[in-house]
């Protein structure tokens, strides 16, 4: 016989199968099971604050079960035709127009209109309408900041490897060429027929090549060396910086908690354990043990700065976050000390958050309105 309650709660899950919540929810990647949050959905500190009101500078933390990006590309597929007439490496000759064969004979083929769908996973749970799981609203932290940076980095090309690029660029551009072929023109620099025939240059290129070879040791030779040795003179560089990535940014914040009454302390307990509990994996089964092959990614975050209880007119935006870590004090003010029923008397939350995805210039151009604060 089944314990009380089990009939029931299967009943309710069997139902919830056969819902259009479920379809849907496992249609966006969401999680098939339905959740069961250990704590309310409206968790605000202080008590005495409700979430309605208007009171001054606030932090909202909502919480989103996390949506995978979604990144394909898109394209067609068209007959490779000679744009003039030429003969390949196999002796095939080929009039303007025919269709090219590879190697093995068979019908060659490129992409054509070949485009890029690369969805974020900030921007799936945008445009995706899922609800949020719960949220939390704070006193605003004391310390209040953003860093926006992105990487540059140092980049040389002599003259020799642009060459190459451009022997290379021009390769593929003629019929019946390949990759290879075009590969090859980096680790050949063309010196006898590119340079060579030009006696201004044959003094230079005869010490480059000679630092092509190789030391006593077995080392190789920098061609810079015999040739700042040869003509006091070294290959330029052509330095510039140039962009590389752009890098996701982080936020920590520091919260501290002073429960004032019984029905704020448990307010605390339920907002530690709501974000302990959206920050951790999920092994997608209840039953005991750790799991099955896959772990699912565990809960993300959006956060807002409220003033008057509105999105706060000059502080930056976010876009979603995950909560990368977490840290709790319950001895705050430097020694353990608690009230009659074991809350301690002051805590300190500690929370970095990162956001999902980089900020790009386009994310700017909804902040038109001067009235949406400073942008990410």
């Amino acid at each position: 016989m089944l314990p009380a309650g089990i009939g029931a709660e299967y009943k309710d899950q069997e139902k919830y199968f056969a819902s259009q919540e479920y379809k849907n929810r496992v249609k966006k990647g969401l999680s098939a099971r339905k959740r069961n949050l250990p704590h309310p959905k409206v968790l605000s500190y202080p008590v005495a604050v409700s979430p309605d009101e208007t009171n001054g500078s606030r932090l909202l933390i909502k919480c989103f079960e996390y949506i995978p990006p979604q990144t394909s590309i898109k394209h067609n597929f068209a007959t490779k035709r000679a744009s003039k007439n030429f003969e390949d490496e196999k002796g095939n000759k080929y009039k303007k127009g025919d269709i090219i064969k590879n190697k093995d004979g068979s019908t060659r083929f490129y992409p054509k209109d070949i485009g890029l769908s690369n969805l974020g996973a900030s921007d799936q749970l945008s445009v995706a309408g899922t609800s949020h799981l719960y949220y939390i609203e704070l006193p605003i932290p004391q310390d209040v900041n953003d860093s926006n940076t992105v990487t540059w980095g140092d980049n040389s090309l002599n003259i020799f490897q642009l060459a190459g690029i451009t022997a290379a660029q021009e390769l593929l551009k003629a019929d019946g060429s390949t990759f290879e072929e075009a590969a090859a023109m980096f680790t050949d620099p063309l010196l006898d027929e590119t340079f060579g025939k030009n006696s201004n240059f044959r003094s230079q290129i005869a010490a480059v090549v000679a630092g092509k070879a190789f030391g006593a040791d077995g080392s190789a030779i920098r061609p810079n060396t015999v040739l700042g040795r040869a003509t006091g003179e070294v290959l330029n560089s052509n330095l510039e910086l140039l962009f590389d990535s752009v890098n996701l940014r982080s936020f920590p914040f520091a919260i501290t908690f002073s429960p004032r009454s019984k029905k704020e302390s448990m307010r605390v307990k339920h907002i530690i354990r709501a974000l302990k509990s959206s920050m951790a994996a999920k092994k997608k089964t209840s039953e005991p043990g750790q799991g099955g092959i896959f772990l699912k990614a565990p809960d993300v975050f959006q956060l807002k700065y409220l003033h008057n209880g509105k999105e706060h007119p000059f502080l930056n935006s976010f876009k979603h976050c995950a909560l990368t870590g977490m840290n709790v004090n319950y001895t705050n003010t430097g020694t353990f000390a608690s009230y009659s029923d074991g809350t301690p008397v002051s805590i300190q939350l500690n929370m970095t958050f990162k956001e999902l995805n980089p900020i790009y210039q386009e994310d700017y151009e909804v902040f038109s309105d001067d009235s949406a604060g400073v942008g990410f």
